[in-house]
């Protein structure tokens, strides 16, 4: 029994002190027995109101009264909920103290105080006309309190696993909406860079563009009903080049109608053989000889860049990822309406000035042509340049992105709306790649269109072109901004070796030829036999074709024939990143360029690593950007 219910106890039993200590109590209830502070545990008049009463709630009250809800009350009776019971008598509690909550308190009887220290004895039992035991350890813990530790900890567990699961689940949501298809349809392969000396990658993934009309939406937003279900074509094309060091990121768009070389690509689903297109053909068509990995291979057989991933989205994808992102700032200098007498264009409509465009309306401002400048291709390009580093700058501004609802909605929709090569199909995967991509401030992206002129309604790469890609494969900032030039990397060996020097053909053409000068005489024929001199038996001179090449080149069609091409650089002086890989030959072909009109010796030209003006560079920091509309699409 304890001091915090001897009002109670005594009553119950019969003692003859029970007066005396209420009365007691009643005089000082601020200071009840012991120096229980509150009337906490002083019986009777605890709490203000006995346990005896129904409904009572008290600190210290009996628990054998019905409705008492007591700190220290026995709880073997009725209505007591109680926290310190004694660890041998349900409802006491050892603890530091008054009402049951005592350091002191003894280890049998419920409710009781014998004082602040947990290792005292209580007083004797004479003062409370009752016996008292030492109080137990502090380790000893009641048996209620660690039922509910248990129950809590248990529940606590159910609720982690639950939300576990349903972490994994939505996780595991997200990564069934990604499409996959594979990297690379192509037979030949390109080398994977050197790493740097801190043993750093860079990184390319071509983004494409699908104008498929393979459902209602893409066909609602597409248009030209008459090509639903018709073979999807890459009408966007874009390669994101990452630096190794991850401090700069580069960007080559190349137009739709470019008229590549398309190799012979394998679909792995079906087994379909699609062969190499028949001379030159739009890139675009690229898309639909079985699916992006022929637009990888397409890219890397015309540019001897490795690519590492695709990433590609349709129209609704479009559309869908950036009503998530929200409004992108865009600039038109006039008013515009895109659209002709015919009913030609894609239907954008903006006045004068900076607008923030989302959902269907960015879509419209990505597929623009009519309207925008000369109304090619060139110049949606352009737009399209304007409107991504427009984004990325409101992704890294927008603080709304933090929003939880709004980041899982971008996930939901970014997820549906892409098809990626398998090295990206994750969540994880993605969130990786977006990681590194947007460790680079906007200042050092560059936005670039490959350089070109027109054939006819098409248009080709021009020698500034090759001088883009090589930038790009020698992980050359486009901004400029490196901090020192970058050495020469070591070039890879490569796969199959070189032939024998006089069992090596080489075919070796003049194009010294300029916008200014005409081809000097006879160079293919001295330098095919400075090469018969030095053991190539079988190089010859090429008169049928006067190309006109700013450097010399050493070029060969496949990689079978990277080696001799190495070998003939090597004997010559050419250095290894003008030996390039071109489907335009048919064997290793030599290419005397305008730096070697004469003389027998070939002495390189410093490396030019600009950026040429052709490629019409647009700085991801440039807010000022803005699109010219042709006066023909304006409105008033």
């Amino acid at each position: 029994m304890t001091r915090g219910s001897v009002q109670g106890e005594d009553t119950r039993e019969g003692g003859s002190n029970a007066p005396e200590r209420a009365e007691a109590v009643r005089k000082d209830d601020d200071n009840a027995v012991d120096g229980t502070g509150d009337g906490e545990n002083a019986g009777e008049e605890s709490g203000g109101q006995t346990g005896r009463e129904a409904g009572g709630e008290t600190e210290g009250a009996a628990a054998d009264e019905p409705g008492g809800e007591t700190e220290g009350a026995a709880a073997d009776e009725p209505g007591g909920e109680t926290e310190g019971a004694a660890a041998d008598e349900p409802g006491g509690k050892a603890g530091d103290g008054p009402g049951g909550e005592t350091g002191g308190q003894a280890a049998d009887e419920p409710g009781g105080k014998p004082g602040d220290d947990p290792r005292e004895k209580a007083p004797p039992a004479e003062a409370a006309g009752e016996a008292l035991t030492e109080t137990p350890g502090p380790d000893r813990r009641p048996r209620r309190a660690r039922r509910v530790l248990r129950l809590t900890a248990v529940g606590l567990a159910l609720l982690l696993a639950c939300l576990a699961g349903a972490g994994y689940l939505y996780y595991e949501h997200l990564n069934g909406n990604i499409q996959r298809d594979a990297l690379n349809l192509g037979d030949s392969k390109v080398a994977a860079p050197t790493p740097n000396a801190a043993g750093q990658t860079p990184l390319n993934i071509l983004v494409i563009g699908s104008d498929a009309r393979d459902s209602e939406e893409n066909q609602q937003l597409g248009g030209a009903r008459e090509t639903f279900g018709s073979t999807p074509l890459a009408d966007v094309q874009m390669l994101v080049h990452l630096s190794a060091d991850r401090s700069n990121m580069s960007v080559v768009s190349m137009p739709r109608d470019t008229l590549v070389e398309i190799p012979k690509c394998t679909d792995p689903d079906d087994g379909e053989v699609y062969p190499a297109s028949d001379g030159r053909v739009m890139t675009n068509q690229s898309l639909g000889h079985g699916g992006p990995g022929c637009t990888v291979a397409t890219w890397q057989e015309l540019t001897g860049i490795h690519i590492d991933h695709f990433v590609m989205v349709d129209f609704a994808g479009v559309v869908s990822m950036a009503d998530a992102v929200g409004g992108v700032p865009v600039c038109v200098d006039a008013n515009i309406h895109s659209r002709d007498g015919q009913g030609h264009g894609s239907g954008l409509k903006l006045a004068e000035g900076t607008h923030p465009v989302k959902g269907e309306q960015a879509l419209q401002w990505l597929r623009t042509r009519y309207g925008f400048e000369d109304g090619s291709d060139l110049a949606r390009a352009k737009a399209q340049h304007m409107y991504l580093n427009s984004m990325v700058r409101t992704l890294r501004e927008n603080a709304t992105l933090g929003n939880p609802n709004k980041l899982r909605r971008l996930a939901e929709e970014a997820t549906a709306a892409l098809t990626v090569d398998p090295g990206l199909d994750t969540v994880k995967k993605l969130y990786d790649l977006s990681d590194e991509l947007r460790r680079v401030k906007p200042e050092r992206i560059t936005m670039t269109t490959m350089p070109n002129r027109y054939v006819g309604a098409r248009v080709e790469p021009t020698e500034d072109a090759e001088q883009l890609f090589r930038l790009v494969r020698e992980d050359i900032a486009l901004d400029g901004k490196d901090a020192k030039k970058k050495p020469d990397p070591e070039p890879t060996a490569p796969a199959d070796p070189a032939d024998p020097d006089d069992e090596l053909a080489v075919q070796v053409r003049n194009g010294t030829r300029t916008d200014e000068l005409g081809a000097a005489p006879g160079r293919a024929n001295t330098v095919a036999g400075l090469l018969v001199d030095q053991g190539f038996a079988k190089a010859v001179a090429d008169s049928s074709v006067l190309p006109s090449e700013d450097r010399t080149v050493v070029r060969y069609p496949s990689t079978d024939l990277e080696g001799d091409a190495r070998r003939v650089a090597e004997v010559l002086g050419i250095p290894a990143g003008s030996v390039l890989r071109s489907t335009e030959v048919s064997g290793v072909t030599l290419v005397v360029g305008a730096d070697w009109r004469e003389g027998t010796a070939y002495k390189a030209p410093e490396a030019d690593d600009s950026t040429p003006e052709s490629a019409e560079a647009l700085n991801g920091a440039d807010d000022d950007a803005c699109m010219h509309v042709d006066p023909s699409f304006t409105w008033s």
